[in-house]
């Protein structure tokens, strides 16, 4: 697995915090002071294995050896500890039997997820009662549920406890099982959140009922295990909180200032979340759906796999060598991407990308010998990157300023793009520590009386032809299959 290392900022004497941050591509270890300045910080990569029962799973060991490693590693940092919370992605679930794993960990992107009853959609609640789409594979953490409810029966029938894949860690910290209101709501077919209760397929499927109780993100589960403490030299007295979503924790960083915006989440996937948007019927057939916050607030929500999408069209070529004077060139000859470049999640979900400039209709190989300047590619995929963001925010009615964070922040072509696209404020996030973990971060401080504004600025607009833009954006519109 690769790691990176970061060397200790500073410390100064002050509190830290330490955030675990488990994505679907990466898990890291940060530790952030009581000002809010980042201290220290470790990565490696997620990773799935072979699983003993016949699926996919995620290499629960591998992370937990790792986070043991780094945690024992801290040195004189250790002394300083004082909180500790976890964010993971939000399509995991894991079942526990006196309090260890009573099976392993499914990995959402696991192709056997796709076997399904015929009569499944017909057994969930409403769309309009849970707001989360029936999703492929195992996005949808209830699908994962009913697929080992039929082929690992009996290990999932003899759990006693679920857990929402960030609460397994916490729990794993502090011996104590909470669940929370951001990772049950994140599409998993099993949350109301408008009623703020179970949905009625998960209570007849007897899995609400093994769901462990709710608890706030920011809530204290209480202290770091005694055994772990002592094995890892970390001090007893650390304070492990229940965690979060990773989504909404970045989404939980900005509420604090701003009850309405549109904020524009971007790592593996890219979501949009827009609480106070215009009450309209979301659409899950573009892939829209409710989130959670962490104050149970319902957040209408539009995603795509932005960050493998991206990767895509790049074909090698490293994101930032997008370049804002290249886009009006590639325009002018006609350059165009339409999606999509995943097969999960997202609006255009099913359909094949295309790639086309210079009035031909590329495959990867002509792709790469038509724009073999890395340039060129890292450009035509911040483009569009930047019109998808554009999309999913006009068709969920999102308002107030668009904040973007994560990996899209610093890319200069998706940000003036995007902005030109929209017509509105655009701001970009200047905070060293990404969106996930600042949000964890302030969680763990979620009653001090501190003021935190969030470090943004407006995009400068670049001197090019608007229009030019536009108009190619029309043009990219009106060559969606049933769209507008």
């Amino acid at each position: 697995m690769a790691s990176s290392e970061a060397p200790a900022l500073h410390l100064g004497g002050h509190p830290l915090t330490g955030i675990v941050d488990i994505g679907k591509t990466h898990t890291r270890l940060m530790l952030i002071d009581s000002v809010g300045e980042l201290v220290h910080k470790r990565n490696t990569d997620s990773r799935a294995v072979p699983g003993a029962l016949g699926y996919d799973a995620l290499d629960v060991a591998t992370t937990e050896a790792w986070l043991c490693e780094q945690l024992a590693g801290l040195g004189p940092l250790a002394r300083h500890l004082r909180h500790l919370t976890v964010s993971a992605h939000g399509a995991a679930v894991a079942a526990l039997r006196g309090g260890e794993l009573a099976l392993p960990v499914a990995d959402y992107e696991w192709a056997g997820f796709d076997d399904r009853p015929a009569t499944l959609a017909a057994q969930l609640d409403p769309f309009e009662a849970t707001g989360s789409p029936l999703l492929p594979r195992g996005l949808n953490m209830g699908v994962q549920l009913d697929w080992l409810s039929r082929h690992a029966a009996d290990e999932l029938a003899a759990a006693d406890t679920l857990l929402p894949y960030g609460q397994y860690w916490t729990h794993w910290l502090s011996g104590v099982a909470g669940s929370e209101l951001s990772a049950l709501g994140c599409h998993t077919l099993l949350w109301r959140p408008r009623e703020k209760t179970f949905s009625d397929w998960a209570r007849h499927r007897g899995w609400a009922q093994k769901f462990a109780p709710l608890k706030p993100a920011w809530a204290t589960l209480g202290p770091l295990r005694v055994e772990l403490a002592t094995r890892l030299g970390v001090p007893r007295s650390v304070m492990v909180h229940t965690g979060v979503h990773d989504s909404n924790a970045c989404l939980a960083r900005y509420l604090h200032h701003w009850p309405r915006l549109t904020l524009v989440s971007t790592g593996t996937w890219v979501v949009v979340m827009a609480p106070g948007a215009a009450q309209r019927p979301l659409d899950a057939t573009q892939d829209q759906l409710a989130n959670v916050s962490v104050r149970g607030e319902f957040v209408p929500t539009a995603r795509f796999m932005g960050g493998r999408e991206l990767a895509v069209v790049c074909a090698g070529a490293d994101p930032a060598a997008a370049s804002l004077d290249r886009l009006p060139a590639l325009l002018a000859r006609g350059l165009r991407v339409l999606p999509a470049f995943s097969d999960q999640g997202g609006p255009f979900s099913g359909q094949s990308g295309c790639l086309a400039i210079d009035g031909r209709t590329l495959d990867n190989a002509g792709w790469l010998a038509t724009l073999p300047v890395e340039a060129d590619r890292a450009t035509a995929a911040a483009w569009y990157a930047a019109q998808m963001c554009a999309w999913l925010i006009e068709h969920l009615g999102a308002t107030g300023p668009v904040v973007v964070e994560g990996p899209y922040a610093h890319n200069p072509v998706i940000l003036a793009a995007l902005q030109t696209l929209l017509g509105r404020e655009v701001l970009h996030s200047l905070d060293e520590v990404e969106g996930t973990a600042r949000g964890s971060w302030r969680l763990c401080h979620w009653t001090d009386p501190v003021s935190d504004a969030p470090r943004t600025a407006p995009i400068s607009q670049p001197a090019w032809n608007a229009s030019l833009l536009q108009a190619a954006h029309r043009h990219w519109l009106a060559q969606l299959p049933g769209q507008d």
